[in-house]
């Protein structure tokens, strides 16, 4: 995100209550992720409304996956002074809820992401890291269907992650 823009549940005086970005003096505004508000989402979780809870949600804006760090960061430039714990307890609290996803790559710190409603997959850059989601190439979740259930397993998920180079990172073939 450019040096000076944000993304929070704040508006700047003049502009559309939608969570986009924003520049300038702050007033109070509800961001939206799809068609319900953070707070609608989190009520029909059946978890509180907090500001912690609020802030965490929309720091991770729709198709990104976002390390707990970068999180915490935001979460403190929006709401203040909160401990790396009480980070780690929402994120915990969302996840259960099904309001996140964590993932965990090989190699790279969890992340965090939003898209949940889904069976989807990740494309990752083995040069920058950078994630792509992938829908499942398969259908709903085909994988899962014709799975043996190991004695006392109750499979329920299956992640799949795709490793290659991005086109960024592609070698350009020389012109000499």
């Amino acid at each position: 995100m450019p040096t000076g823009e944000r993304t929070t549940g704040e508006r700047t005086t003049g502009e559309r209550t939608t969570g986009e970005r924003t520049t300038g003096e702050r007033t109070t505004g509800e961001r939206t992720t799809g068609e319900r508000t953070v707070r609608e989402r989190l009520v029909t979780a059946g978890l509180r409304v907090t500001a912690p809870r609020v802030a965490v949600l929309e720091s991770i804006p729709n198709g990104t996956h976002r390390p707990v760090d970068a999180i915490a960061q935001a979460v403190r430039l929006r709401i203040g002074s909160v401990s790396t714990q009480a980070i780690y307890d929402v994120l915990r609290a969302l996840t259960a809820a099904g309001l996140l996803r964590r993932i965990e790559p090989a190699g790279m710190p969890a992340l965090y992401e939003n898209r949940v409603a889904d069976n989807h997959h990740h494309l990752i850059c083995r040069a920058c890291g950078a994630i792509e989601d992938v829908d499942c190439v398969a259908g709903a979740a085909p994988c899962l269907d014709s799975f043996p259930q190991p004695a006392g397993f109750a499979v329920d998920e299956a992640e799949v992650t795709f490793w290659g180079i991005c086109p960024a990172c592609t070698p350009k073939p020389s012109t000499d």
